[in-house]
Formats: structure tokens, sequence, C-alpha cells
């Protein structure tokens, strides 16, 4: 199968309550949650004028937040018409992004350029993720920090993500062909990239629903016969961090290259 990445092409698609991505939405407060607690109460950073780079900003659903929390924002993505959504959207909420046209495997910016590096629902996208997570590594400094979030290529991933989200009409919410399950990425094959491109992984989470089984095929199937929104789906299914894994995981990566023994 190959991922049909021109659905982030579609106009109107990222902040209306009754478009798939509006899921997204309903997830973007307990992601940003995470990790903002992780920079400012594990880490103990001063956001207020960090430079951060989103890579694959998409409408801008968590540029807007970290620009809320006090960073100085740059994200890139390859839809333009995604970026041309994530600029009127901050400039209606009197935020400044600086939004760039641009890909994970080549981003327009020097070495070091960054403190901070996000990435969430892009590596199970990008073509190359090896090289995607070497320029990481290249534009952020030493000592800086990545996060990212993407989804562990199991079993209960291929049912939730791919069959349930996608293919299973009663109670699909999501795009057909938006995610490859081949794409999907577990852990350790994560972290070996970061440990090739200078990157110690600190922690790791799962995301998951609020919601039991039975309760979620509810929600689903509400959804796919118009009862609800998707964005009201989102906000049902109340996700937060946990200690499962196999589905959603998320976590947050150091660069070490070039820092002291000491520093690390």
């Amino acid at each position: 199968m190959v991922v049909d990445n021109d659905l982030y092409n579609a106009p109107d698609s990222w902040w209306r309550d009754d478009q798939p991505f509006a899921t997204l939405q309903a997830f973007t407060p307990a992601r940003f949650a995470y990790f903002h607690k992780v920079l400012t109460e594990t880490l103990e950073l001063d956001l207020a004028d960090t430079p951060v780079l989103d890579i694959g900003c998409g409408g801008g659903l968590l540029a807007e937040e970290f620009s809320r929390a006090g960073c100085r924002v740059t994200g890139i993505d390859p839809s333009r018409t995604s970026l041309a959504a994530a600029g009127e959207h901050a400039k209606e909420s009197g935020l400044e992004i600086e939004y760039k046209h641009a890909v994970a495997e080549r981003l327009p910016f020097p070495d070091n350029s960054f403190d901070l590096v996000y990435c969430c629902d892009t590596l199970e996208h990008v073509t190359d993720t090896d090289q995607a997570i070497r320029e990481v590594a290249r534009v952020l400094r030493p000592g800086g920090y990545y996060l990212y979030d993407t989804i562990n290529r199991t079993f209960r991933s291929w049912i939730g993500m791919i069959k349930m989200a996608q293919d299973w009409k009663s109670v699909s919410w999501a795009p057909r062909d938006l995610h490859d399950w081949r794409k999907f990425i577990k852990p350790a094959e994560l972290w070996a990239l970061f440990a090739a491109h200078g990157l110690d992984n600190r922690e790791t989470v799962g995301f998951a629903p609020g919601r039991g089984p039975r309760e979620i095929l509810r929600l689903a199937r509400s959804r796919a016969r118009g009862r609800i929104t998707y964005g009201e789906l989102g906000r049902q299914l109340r996700m937060g961090t946990a200690k499962d894994t196999s589905g959603i995981y998320a976590g947050y990566a150091r660069n070490t290259e070039g820092t002291t023994h000491a520093e690390q």
C-alpha cells in the first residue's frame, strides 16, 4: 500500500470540527501537555524565546501551542496547502510563527540552529527515516532536545490504526491510505537510529484512549453514522499518556554530539 500524503493538501481540513484531522486537533492538548511537562518540570527549561523547529507542522496544531508557551517557532511541511492554513490560523490567533516549505530529509537551516526540535505524526510518513533523523541531529544544537511521537508496528496498531481507523467503514474515522502499517516504527528501531546520529533517548511513553474497547467502538460507530463530528470523537476518546507503547508512543532524546561527559 502507498501512503496518500496528498490528503494533507485538502483545503479547509485542519481547523474544522467536521473534518478528519479534527481528531488530531482533539489529541493535541494531551500531546502538548506531555511535552510541556517534560520541558518545564523534568528538564526545568525556560521556554521564553527558545528557538524551536516543528517538523511536519501540518496546519499548525502543535506549533500554536509551543508559540503560546513562549517559544520562537519555525514550522516546516511538504504541503503548501497545509502551510497556508497554518499561516492564516496563526495570524487570526495573533501568533508569530514562521512557516517554510520543506521536507524532513532536507531541512533548509544551518547546523545547530535550534534548541528544541519536535516531530509528531510525521516519522511514519517520511521516505527516508534515517536521513530524517540525521537532519534532526544536524540542526539541533549540542545538548538540545528532540521530542517525538509516532506509531509502533504491532498487531494492535494494525487493528486500531489501519483496520478500524481506515478500512472498516462502519467505524473508520481517518482517510483511507493515510497510513501504511509497514512504515510504522518499532521503538528499538527508532532508538538505533538515534544512537547512530548522536541522540540519546531519555524517555518513552505510550498514548492511549481513556475509554474501554466497547466505548471506543460505540463512539466510532456514532461518528461513522454522522451522529457526532470527528472532533467530538477525538475529545470523547480522552487520549492521555499510558505505559502501553504498542500503539502511539512518544518521548524525548538529547543531542549528545559535542557535549562533555559531565554535561550528559
